[in-house]
């Protein structure tokens, strides 16, 4: 349940961030889950489902496209329909949840129908175009303007054979297709063009397909081979989200703090969650455990060099983290941040120099240098309508004074109740 909150909200420091939570529901897995319960033979009942707005567009947009469900929370019951998705017609609006858009438009492209997919102003900024491609040298009529939403989908089923996929910016082209493949004509196979970013969300698709019945032969992840087949219904269970797990691991590491997150665990595959290894790497005391990860604050942090190309979501995170370092944090091989909810390269660049940090921005990284001295005056912080600018920067509030965040509500978007959280461990909450 999402709270109310003001249009900004101070992060006051008070001391150490300790304490254990659960997270919510991996987004990821759960967009993930849901399509392809959708399109199984049978009923599934997923639980620890993600409650926010990326989830909510994505279970209105398969009621949209005929498929029985039932949401109650974080638990979701679903029909699935045996193979493509009912409706033979839709307009829907994914808002901005590019793992909505990118992977409806691919299981779309799989069954037959005209549908159009499209988004909020920025939405129609982020890339699809590598995606059509793709879905274009299989048989589906898929339109944009510039490689951007609105898309315009009239599917006839896809044929099989061979396509190659762009791997350089994002992922979810590959997912999308992944997730599809079963429901081609004949056998199918996708090549990856070019180094291929944020690989540990491919190793998810995969592994969750699996979990649906569906397996995939591969070549590392250059190759991958998927035979017609059928999804089929099985009950799942959501683990936390690392990436909502890592503002608190950071938050306690820049505090001296100790944080165990409880709904996540050693098995993991999300790569969000190597944001753990990363601060051990900088001083932090990490436990691992079958469902646990505690993360405890050294004396002083360390500097370093981090590529984290495999999760670029968290070198905000880490880039926070860098003012607190004994040296400068280099963040690498990030350049997809610039296509995200905002240019989070940039954005992230700018804010944290409102809050007196020296930081170099390059087309791909960010370096961060050891703040120099706290904000005496109260510093508002920019979010721009991004839910991982809020939370990341609530990290710098955890340590500084007079730290504002405008616009604390984005982060509807995947934790609703993140500040209530946040702040809780803090030992201050939402007043």
């Amino acid at each position: 349940m999402a709270l109310k909150l003001p249009t900004k909200l101070r992060v006051a420091p008070q001391g150490r961030l300790t304490g254990s939570l659960d997270v919510p529901g991996s987004k990821s897995l759960t967009n993930r889950a849901l399509p392809l319960a959708a399109l199984a033979v049978g009923t599934t009942t997923i639980t620890g489902a993600l409650v926010a707005e990326d989830s909510a567009v994505m279970l209105r947009a398969l009621q949209q496209l005929g498929v029985s469900l039932d949401a109650m929370g974080e638990t979701v019951v679903v029909r699935g329909a045996g193979g493509p998705l009912p409706a033979r017609s839709a307009t829907l609006d994914v808002r901005l949840s590019g793992t909505a858009l990118r992977f409806l438009t691919a299981v779309l492209a799989a069954g037959r129908g005209e549908y159009v997919l499209d988004g909020n102003a920025r939405m129609r900024e982020r890339p699809i175009g590598d995606l059509l491609d793709a879905l274009r040298q299989l048989g589906a009529a898929a339109e944009s303007a510039g490689g951007r939403p609105p898309v315009t989908l009239r599917a006839d089923g896809l044929s099989g054979g061979s396509v190659t996929v762009r791997g350089g910016v994002s992922s979810q082209f590959l997912s999308g297709l992944l997730m599809a493949a079963p429901l081609a004509e004949g056998p199918l196979t996708i090549a990856v063009e070019g180094e291929l970013l944020s690989r540990p969300f491919v190793d998810m698709t995969l592994d969750v397909m699996a979990h649906f019945g569906v397996a995939v032969r591969r070549d590392g992840y250059r190759r991958f081979e998927v035979t017609p087949g059928t999804y089929r219904a099985r009950d799942y269970r959501v683990e936390g989200d690392a990436m909502a797990a890592g503002y608190f691991w950071a938050a306690a590491a820049v505090t001296g703090g100790s944080v165990r997150v409880r709904n996540l665990g050693d098995g993991t595959l999300q790569g969000d969650a190597r944001l753990a290894g990363v601060l051990a790497e900088m001083g932090c005391d990490v436990a691992w455990a079958r469902d646990s990860v505690t993360v405890a604050g050294p004396r002083r942090l360390r500097g370093g060099e981090f590529d984290l190309n495999d999760m670029p979501d968290q070198a905000q995170t880490l880039a926070v983290v860098g003012l607190f370092a004994d040296s400068p944090v280099h963040v690498a091989n990030v350049g997809n941040l610039r296509v995200k909810e905002t240019d989070r390269l940039h954005a992230m660049a700018v804010e944290l120099t409102r809050l007196g940090a020296r930081v170099e921005e390059g087309d791909d990284s960010l370096t961060v240098w050891p703040l120099a001295s706290e904000p005496t005056t109260p510093v508002e912080l920019e979010t721009y309508g991004d839910h991982r600018m809020a939370m990341a920067l609530a990290v710098a509030g955890a340590r500084l004074p007079n730290v504002v965040i405008k616009d604390p509500a984005c982060v509807n978007k995947t934790y609703p109740r993140f500040f209530d959280d946040f702040l809780g461990l803090l030992g201050a909450g939402l007043s």
